[in-house]
């Protein structure tokens, strides 16, 4: 975790870059170019890929899309001929990232499913990558683990790794949080963070689909792909508590139940209590039923002020809070490329794996929670070998997407019944 020093004087140096927008050159007067490769290649990948354009061209430099892989090969080349990148260079099938990393593109977008990242980022370090991974980096404690090892490979070897938790490159947060590490909005003593909302897709096994196929397309909907949506999704609020508070939390204990989502095998919502220590709970709710109440946010409440995350801060006194500049005004989903690109260019990389990684974590235990009826502790997780929950690994696992048989498709339309699985 970041130092309270450490922190300020980051923001500082985000606001003064911003501020400069400088244009980086090579060779004859030319703009630095760099040749990026996509693993994942559906929405999101592409959404990020826009967004690291939209970055490259505020700091007057360039970025090519050069190589595309994604489960299904007609995916991966369709977006090759999208952005200009060469056929022979869309690598297809649950390996394919392999060939992609063999060539010379120098920042990877990872965007395949969550089950997927812990794989795909140790690759990616051993190959030598700048990595901008997406949210969350794992889907089981196994996972968490690996990508913990691989973000302390990406430091020694000085390699960017930047996390698509954009609220930690949004003005407001950014402002509330600096506030909070100079002591101006009071500690921190409870709060309720929030992600409700309908379901995300369905997507219907088709005709043409492996076992493997159907969970690669639907993985939303498998919590061996994606967590479960408290992981996928609810990752964010989290992160901003992780973030605010200061440290991961202790232990949750946590409740859900499935009862209306019509594929898959997740949750439709949880509520954990996640303990952070000294009195310090944050409420935790998530879920996803189409009809109800929507809400997605964080409220923390200090012995000084009420905060609502990137909003309104209400101070019990009365007084107006003066937020200090720092930069990153505008859409987070391009700071955060920004953020990443000035880091590569001046040689500072930046690396926010341990911040999403304990934010995944954090989501892992909820989830492990609600689903046995157990308090599950970070150490149970992390560290503790003996607990029955270090080595509660999802099946099938990436590697075994990777076999050359199909996997074996989980019971589907079922879900873990607490005090039982």
């Amino acid at each position: 975790m970041q130092t309270r020093r450490e922190f300020l004087k980051g923001a500082a140096a985000f606001s003064t870059m911003l501020a400069a927008k400088p244009f980086f050159v090579m060779g004859q007067g030319s703009p630095r170019l760099f040749k990026v490769g996509l693993i994942g290649s559906g929405r999101r990948g592409c959404a990020a890929f826009e967004n690291l354009k939209e970055a490259a061209q505020s700091l007057g430099v360039q970025v090519k899309l050069v190589t595309t892989h994604d489960f299904f090969p007609e995916v991966a080349l369709a977006v090759a001929k999208k952005y200009g990148a060469g056929e022979k260079f869309a690598f297809g099938g649950a390996s394919g990232y392999k060939k992609l990393l063999e060539t010379d593109c120098e920042i990877v977008i990872l965007a395949a499913p969550p089950a997927f990242r812990p794989l795909h980022v140790t690759a990616a370090v051993e190959a030598g990558k700048h990595i901008f991974a997406e949210k969350p980096v794992a889907v089981d404690p196994p996972g968490i683990r690996q990508f913990l090892a691989a973000t302390v490979a990406a430091k020694e070897k000085k390699l960017a790794l930047v996390a698509g938790t954009q609220r930690r490159h949004q003005g407001a947060y950014l402002q509330q949080a600096l506030a909070l590490q100079k002591g101006q909005l009071g500690k921190i003593l409870g709060g309720t963070i929030y992600w409700c909302q309908a379901r995300g897709s369905i997507r219907p096994r088709r005709s043409t689909d492996t076992n493997a196929g159907y969970m690669a397309n639907n993985w939303m909907n498998w919590a061996e792909m994606s967590g479960d949506h408290i992981v996928e999704q609810h990752v964010h609020n989290i992160d901003v508590a992780n973030w605010f508070i200061g440290h991961t939390p202790r232990t949750a204990v946590g409740v859900g139940a499935r009862l209306r989502r019509p594929t898959g095998n997740q949750y439709d919502f949880f509520s954990v209590d996640f303990d952070y220590g000294d009195g310090v709970h944050i409420h935790s709710l998530c879920r996803q039923i189409p009809g109800c109440y929507g809400r997605v946010g964080e409220t923390f409440i200090t012995d000084a002020a009420e905060i609502l995350g990137g909003g309104k801060v209400r101070r019990f006194d009365g007084k107006q809070v003066e937020f200090e500049p720092v930069g990153h005004d505008g859409n987070p989903y391009v700071n955060e490329h920004t953020d990443m690109l000035k880091s590569i260019l001046d040689g500072n990389v930046l690396n926010e794996g341990e911040n999403v990684a304990m934010a995944t974590a954090a989501g892992i235990m909820g989830r492990i929670s609600a689903y046995t009826g157990q308090a599950v502790r970070l150490s149970d997780i992390l560290t503790e070998a003996k607990s029955p929950f270090y080595a509660m690994a999802f099946k099938p696992s990436a590697a075994d997407f990777e076999g050359e048989t199909d996997i074996v498709l989980p019971q589907e339309n079922t879900a873990p019944i607490p005090g039982k699985d």
